[in-house]
């Protein structure tokens, strides 16, 4: 629709020709039955309200035609501005990083990939309207170089290895969904097309194969130190990912209904869920005499539980419970999935739970649920 020619040729309809101009955020052109100049539309995605927001925008028939697309197009994405951040105006965003900080605002767990891979990085100060595809191919190529810590020892030599395929996908995934909201996509097979550089590897995605069955949770609770114990026991009992139940406070628990809010998830949407008894007296008990903005999980010193404070006493535990050398936090929430899919819960239930989409635990997960099926049909047998 950008050039005057091509739009002349579109056919008048009620319904405007539209095109995507980032995501949630569309330009539409209504040629006019009558030979005039035809109207401009946009649309922007309200997520609060789950629809589409729409404005006429007019003719912008004082302009020549060759500019009236870079006007409908700026007023579009004014509109689309202000819809995605509630009424406000954003601030501005000119460089890589800056859209990735304004991605992360309500995306914890992309904040720390940000940090990791992308703030430190060449392609963080990279004008926005300037990013090439080369730019996004050489970043790649330089998160692709660098290896995997493999070792959780507090002495001695790192151990390191490639990073795997499925590894990168992730990191790779919330950066091309950053510039998504700012960019539209590039024409393809050229240097503008950067969204190219970022297409995930095939077939990438291995599922989880490590299992702790009950006995072996309990030998690692057994054998964990008495500061870590609390949270190494809500892992064994909630399928969350330990970063999200390191983020919760004592105000995200209520309990009167024994209902928990999980807020700081890497979705960035706020989930609500029921507990079980057993998990309701742990964290009732976590909550006691603590203001509500405290970590519901407390280390000695007052501070939340991270990544580099968990991985030690769980991994001294695994020793000494002589438990297979890999097993990590991760390992607790996949097995805590993997027995609510062996119970029959249905795949959607586990997902909202567990703070994942139903198609993840249908891919990691199913031929559980599919083993549970022909055990029930062998069941009907005469």
């Amino acid at each position: 629709m950008s050039k005057v020619g091509e739009r002349e040729r579109l056919k008048a309809q009620r319904e405007p020709h539209w095109q995507r101009l980032r995501a949630g955020c569309f330009l539409g052109f209504r040629p006019s039955k009558r030979g005039g100049k035809g109207t401009w539309i946009a649309r922007a995605y309200d997520e609060d309200a789950g629809k589409y927001r729409l404005k006429a925008l007019g003719d912008f028939g004082t302009l020549p035609g060759n500019e009236m697309f870079a006007a409908a197009k700026k007023e579009a994405e004014r509109l689309a501005d202000l819809v995605e951040t509630g009424g406000e105006v954003r601030a501005k965003m000119e460089t890589v990083a800056d859209a990735c900080r304004e991605y992360a605002k309500t995306r914890p767990e992309a904040g720390h990939r940000f940090r990791r891979y992308v703030y430190a990085d060449a392609i963080a100060k990279v004008k926005l309207d300037k990013l090439r595809r080369r730019h996004v191919k050489e970043w790649r190529e330089r998160l692709e170089a660098q290896p995997a810590l493999v070792s959780r020892r507090k002495e001695g030599e790192a151990i390191h290895r490639k990073r795997a395929a499925s590894t990168v996908n992730r990191d790779m995934a919330v950066l091309r969904a950053a510039l998504a909201k700012v960019l539209s996509p590039g024409a393809p097979n050229s240097e503008a097309a950067w969204q190219e550089a970022l297409k995930a590897v095939p077939n990438a995605n291995g599922r989880r194969t490590l299992y702790l069955d009950r006995n072996q949770r309990r030998k690692l609770l057994a054998k964990t130190d008495g500061e870590a114990a609390p949270f190494v026991r809500a892992l064994c009992l909630l399928p969350l990912r330990p970063g999200a139940l390191a983020g919760l406070t004592a105000g995200d628990f209520d309990k009167r209904t024994a209902e928990l809010t999980i807020g700081k998830d890497k979705t960035g949407k706020p989930r609500r869920i029921q507990l079980p008894a057993e998990a309701a007296n742990l964290l009732a008990a976590q909550a006691k005499n603590k203001l509500p903005g405290a970590p519901l999980f407390m280390r000695a010193n007052g501070k939340a539980w991270d990544k580099e404070t968990w991985k030690h006493p769980i991994a001294a535990a695994v020793a000494a419970a002589k438990l297979p050398g890999e097993a990590t936090a991760y390992t607790l929430r996949h097995s805590t999935i993997t027995d609510l899919v062996s119970a029959g819960l249905p795949l959607l239930t586990i997902a909202q739970i567990s703070g994942t989409s139903a198609e993840m635990i249908e891919r990691h997960y199913g031929h559980l649920a599919s083993d549970a099926a022909v055990k029930a049909l062998g069941e009907l047998a005469l």
